[in-house]
């Protein structure tokens, strides 16, 4: 397998635009544990191995847990998240499955949890990260 069309050389503006929005992301109060949550479920889901590469490595360096991480699929049946967590990847994952769409409970949950502010960083990082998958798979970037 080889890395297709380089997007951040051939459309240099639209790359830009979408590092925009993560250079946004990464401005906002948004705890780290949660954006990488966020990154690394919404890219399993997805199968972007370079972003799995790329955000398991950036949440370990963060201090991210090795148990949560080889968790993180199968988050619901364990003890390893808070509720706010919990709340914020049913979220990461029906945005990011968006066919089935976001259901009430779902938004109702974490609205309650998270104040407006935070709810709305927390959805503009879940389809940033989207983002990133799609070009990431589109373009076969390689890990490493």
């Amino acid at each position: 397998m080889k890395t297709r069309i380089k997007i951040d050389q051939v459309e240099l503006a639209g790359y830009k635009a979408v590092l925009g929005l993560e250079k946004f992301i990464e401005s906002t109060p948004l705890k780290r544990t949660h954006k990488d949550l966020i990154k690394i479920r919404a890219s399993q889901i997805n199968g972007c191995a370079f972003c799995i590469d790329m955000h398991t490595k950036e949440a370990r360096k963060a201090g991210e847990t090795e148990q949560r991480i080889y968790a993180l699929n199968a988050w619901r049946d364990t003890l390893f998240f808070s509720e706010e967590e919990r709340a914020i990847l049913a979220l990461t994952e029906e945005i990011t499955l968006i066919s089935n769409h976001v259901s009430d409970e779902t938004y109702e949950l974490a609205a309650n949890l998270l104040d407006e502010t935070y709810l709305a960083q927390v959805i503009l990082s879940i389809i940033t990260i989207n983002v990133w998958n799609r070009i990431g798979i589109a373009t076969a970037l390689l890990p490493g």
